[in-house]
């Protein structure tokens, strides 16, 4: 009996197949695969694969550090890798389904029957040894220790299935870990390029305060000699104060972005990063950007790679709905040894066994099956939308980001032109008028112009940084070679304070 059910569960075992779709990976169009568009006509721009630390283009060790100490310590890096090793667990979960389920048991009996219950009357007795007589019953004792065994035969594939659904999410949610490391990088560069740009901006709203001061100095002079006029000097200091005006709140910006640097690199407000905080200057990157191609940027960002994970685990979730309409074979066994004496355990009389297919089927009602097959398919297709919907999204994102960098470099070249254009003819204009040979009105006009060029300039200087960031996390990397994450409840007070 035993050789035949064997047997039979072999061929069952070879005859198994994971039943429902198997996945493929879905086919991009040819045009993704192209270099970028924007990218063709810009000498801004090169071909060459996008560097993993993209960061360090910016040549700040600053920045490096601080982007270092955000992968090690920021939350929302650290809420990422917990939920990967959630999904791990249920990864290794699924995975045991491939084993078998055991129970070991053991028992000991001291019971009492009375000798009516015996069928027997007063003379009766209960057999086995073990067991003692008394006026109106018997007492026994039996200890028994045994061993189950329970295993899926795995025919229709359903524990298959699921351990592919589980890996499919597994990987997804690595996908989320890098892009949550994309996006803390990109945000640190931000608010350090801000907290520098803000303060750039501030020291030029001084240097402009300082250089029509002068002009003020010069009109009360001319006043005290009978040249000027009461007005001259009014128009000339408002023009002090409306720069000066300016400092307070750049200031008040630029502290913002080192407070948010501190929440970005783990710290606490109040240990704010002196070497962030003493940046005056804008970073910049000083050479063509890599970018590679469209085949590389899908192949790099983490949001494309989650799409597609996602969509391979809809796709095995099909396989496990489907396997409810077919039956489920388990491979049930067990072996135990009772005795009424412990030490009659080891001896041959006390060992028994069974061992049989047992096989679970919810035939004819499979209605429920079949909806939820419906639900998976659904859920499949909504998945396949989201992945072709963010593989569009990446490579939009990617053009807009080339663009928009493009633009603004353009823009800071024409207004670094314009900077020193009108540098110019406010010297110009200060050096006619101290001569006598030109009025006030045209030098306040001057150094009005030399006011606005210089603070669009600081303000073009923080967008172009702004949209190298922007377009650094468009092509998605900085995550392949990210260092380990620190250990939950590590004390800031370890790590040294940027000076």
């Amino acid at each position: 009996m035993i050789r035949r059910t064997a047997v039979l569960l072999g061929l069952l075992a070879l005859g198994a197949c994971a039943v429902g779709p198997n996945y493929s990976p879905p086919k991009l169009a040819e045009p993704t695969a192209r270099p970028f568009v924007e990218s063709q006509n810009s000498a801004l721009l090169s071909g060459q694969p996008l560097a993993a630390r993209w960061w360090e283009l910016f040549a700040d060790p600053v920045l490096d550090r601080l982007i270092a100490d955000a992968f090690a310590y920021n939350t929302d890096i650290a809420r990422a890798e917990a939920n990967l090793r959630q999904a791990r667990g249920l990864l290794a979960e699924q995975r045991a389904g491939l084993l078998p389920t055991t129970n070991v048991s053991g028992g000991y009996t001291h019971g009492r029957v009375g000798l009516e219950n015996t069928g027997a009357g007063g003379a009766g007795t209960v057999a086995g040894g073990g067991a003692a007589s008394g006026p109106s019953g018997v007492t026994y004792d039996y200890y028994q220790i045994g061993f189950d065994a329970s295993y899926e035969l795995d025919v229709f594939g359903r524990v298959r299935r699921s351990i592919e659904a589980a890996r499919g999410d597994y990987q997804a949610q690595e996908a989320v870990l890098d892009g949550a490391r994309i996006s803390v990088a990109a945000q640190v560069a931000q608010s350090y390029a801000d907290a520098c740009g803000f303060a750039e901006q501030a020291d030029v709203a001084r240097e402009t305060a300082r250089l029509q001061g002068n002009t003020l100095s010069l009109t009360r002079r001319l006043l005290d000699a009978g040249r000027g006029t009461r007005r001259d000097v009014d128009q000339a200091a408002v023009i002090v104060e409306q720069a000066n005006a300016q400092v307070p709140q750049l200031e008040a910006s630029r502290r913002a972005e080192i407070y948010a640097l501190a929440a970005l690199t783990g710290r606490p407000p109040a240990e704010i990063d002196g070497a962030a905080a003493a940046c005056r200057a804008v970073p910049r990157v000083r050479t063509a950007i890599p970018i590679g191609d469209g085949a590389s940027l899908l192949a790099r960002r983490p949001d494309v790679r989650q799409a597609e994970r996602t969509l391979a685990a809809d796709t095995a979730r099909i396989g496990v709905a489907t396997a409810a309409l077919y039956p489920q074979v388990n491979l049930l066994g067990s072996v135990g040894l009772g005795a009424p004496k412990a030490s009659d355990l080891g001896k041959s009389a006390s060992f028994s066994y069974s061992i049989g297919p047992f096989i679970s089927w919810s035939f004819p009602n499979i209605a429920v099956a079949r909806a939820r097959i419906s639900q998976a398919r659904a859920g499949a297709d909504a998945s396949l939308a989201g992945f072709q919907g963010v593989v569009l999204n990446a490579l939009r994102e990617t053009e807009s980001a080339l663009a928009r960098y493009t633009a603004a470099l353009e823009q800071n070249a024409a207004l670094a032109r314009a900077n020193a254009a009108a540098s110019d003819a406010a010297e110009l204009s200060r050096l006619r008028f101290t001569t006598g040979r030109d009025n006030f009105l045209n030098l306040l006009v001057a150094e009005q112009d030399r006011a606005a060029a210089r603070s669009a300039l600081a303000q073009s200087d923080a967008i172009v940084a702004e949209q190298a960031v922007s377009l650094f996390k468009a092509l998605g990397g900085g995550w392949e070679d990210a260092p380990p994450i620190a250990k939950a409840g590590s004390s800031t007070a370890e790590r040294p304070t940027g000076q």
